[in-house]
């Protein structure tokens, strides 16, 4: 993998993270306006997804700390950095 792509899928990667941070970050300030929410089901797959701006965004504004579906997303961080502690030998070795 040259050096391009890995840049083009690291950045995919961190849009991701921040894409999920801010999805949180909005649902908790709607919440405190009660207004229209983002569905819980979009917030989890941003979560899978982008999981480390998901943790970041749950501890920041201690939102959705304490629905028992919610406990996935610290999961989907653990399972994200094995997955990159995994590959990153095979990518850089």
């Amino acid at each position: 993998m040259d050096t391009t792509q890995l840049l083009v899928i690291g950045t995919g990667y961190a849009c991701l993270n921040v894409l999920a941070f801010g999805a949180f970050a909005r649902d908790k300030l709607k919440a405190k306006a009660s207004t229209w929410r983002t569905p819980e089901t979009t917030l989890l797959i941003l979560a899978a997804l982008g999981p480390f701006g998901a943790v970041a965004a749950m501890k920041v504004f201690r939102h959705k700390t304490r629905q028992v579906k919610f406990y996935l997303v610290p999961l989907f961080a653990v399972l994200h950095a094995v997955l990159i502690i995994w590959l990153w030998p095979r990518i850089f070795g």
